[in-house]
C-alpha cells in the first residue's frame, strides 16, 4: 500500500517527496514501540492474538485510504503500517522459532518466509499498478483491503497458536528451547 499511497500523494503536488518521507517516518515511529509491545504481549497472550491485531490493521488501512484525499490524513493513516510492521517483524520470528524449535531449520524457514513476502510484495505492486491505471486508487486500496481480509480470516481459522505451555514455561525459567533447566 505504501507505493500506491506515495504515488497518490505525489500526483501534481510539488511537496510529493515530503509526503512520501512523512509516510515512511510516521510508520517507523509507530513501529518501534509497537515491536517492543508485541514481543511482550506475544509472550503473555500468545502469538496468534497479537498476530491477529497485525493482520487486522491491513484491511482497516486499505479502507481508510479510500475515505479521504487529504494528504495529512493519508500520512496519519500510514501510522497503521507501523503497527502491522512492528507486530509482523517480531511475532513472525517468534512463530518461526516455535515451529522450528529443535529442528535446526530456523534460518531456512525464515529465508523461505522472507522470499515469499518479497514475491508477494512484488506481485502486489504489479497488480495494484494495473488496477490503479484501469480503475483508480480507491479500487486498488479496496482490492488490497479485501486480500488482507481474506488473509486475516485464513489466519484466524486455520493457523493454530504456536506458543506451547512447555515453551513458555521453559523460557520463563531461562532455557532457550523450552527444555527443563539443568540442575
Amino acid at each position: 500500500m505504501l507505493p500506491a499511497i506515495g504515488q497518490e500523494l505525489g500526483q501534481n503536488k510539488p511537496a510529493a517527496p515530503m509526503y512520501m518521507a512523512a509516510c515512511i517516518v510516521v510508520a517507523q515511529l509507530v513501529m518501534i514501540p509497537t515491536a517492543l509491545m508485541a514481543g511482550k504481549l506475544a509472550a503473555s497472550w500468545g502469538r496468534k492474538p497479537v498476530f491477529l491485531i497485525g493482520f487486522a490493521v491491513l484491511p482497516i488501512r486499505g479502507v481508510l485510504y479510500t475515505l479521504t484525499d487529504n494528504q495529512y490524513l493519508l500520512v496519519a493513516i500510514q501510522a497503521l503500517d507501523g503497527i502491522g510492521a512492528g507486530i509482523f517483524g517480531v511475532v513472525s520470528v517468534l512463530v518461526i522459532a516455535d515451529l522450528t524449535r529443535g529442528t535446526g531449520r530456523f534460518n531456512v524457514t525464515q529465508g523461505a518466509v522472507a522470499t515469499a513476502l518479497g514475491i508477494g510484495a512484488s506481485l502486489s505492486n504489479v497488480v495494484v499498478g494495473f488496477i490503479i491505471a484501469a480503475t483508480g486508487y480507491n479500487t486498488a486500496f479496496l482490492t488490497l483491503a479485501g486480500i488482507a481480509l481474506v488473509a486475516l480470516l485464513v489466519f484466524y481459522f486455520l493457523v493454530p497458536e504456536t506458543l506451547s505451555a512447555n515453551g513458555a514455561a521453559g523460557r520463563a525459567e531461562g532455557t532457550q528451547d523450552g527444555a527443563a533447566p539443568a540442575s
